[in-house]
């Protein structure tokens, strides 16, 4: 099993910079991909970043040139700067890891972008 804890949600102003972090335990050898996705009511759960462990990148056209993702294999977390936040960034943030084909999920953070 795989426990992932998210933190470093809160509540920002448009434009401002927030920093989520993920960070990994229990069975964490294996663990090949790690990401983050975000949900809003009524909507379903969408890409956000994904890296895998060489450090390989994917991010969403519609954080392109504002998020950044990365990820420390030793302390087995991973990142996402969110930078030049809007309002419609404002969603839950779930992180995800890939384990030997099965997917693991955050609680999630709640990221709330004011205008």
């Amino acid at each position: 099993q795989v426990q992932l804890v998210e933190s470093g949600g809160g509540l920002v102003q448009t434009g401002g910079s927030l920093r989520l972090s993920c960070a990994a335990s229990g069975s964490t050898s294996g663990i090949s991909g790690m990401g983050w996705y975000r949900q809003t009511p009524g909507k379903q759960r969408e890409l956000v970043a994904f890296i895998d462990r060489i450090g390989t990148t994917n991010l969403a056209d519609f954080v392109k040139g504002r998020f950044t993702i990365s990820r420390d294999n030793a302390e087995n977390t991973v990142y996402l700067q969110m930078n030049s936040l809007k309002p419609e960034d404002t969603a839950v943030y779930f992180c995800t890891g890939l384990r030997w084909g099965y997917e693991y999920w955050g609680q999630g953070t709640q990221v709330t972008v004011s205008s």
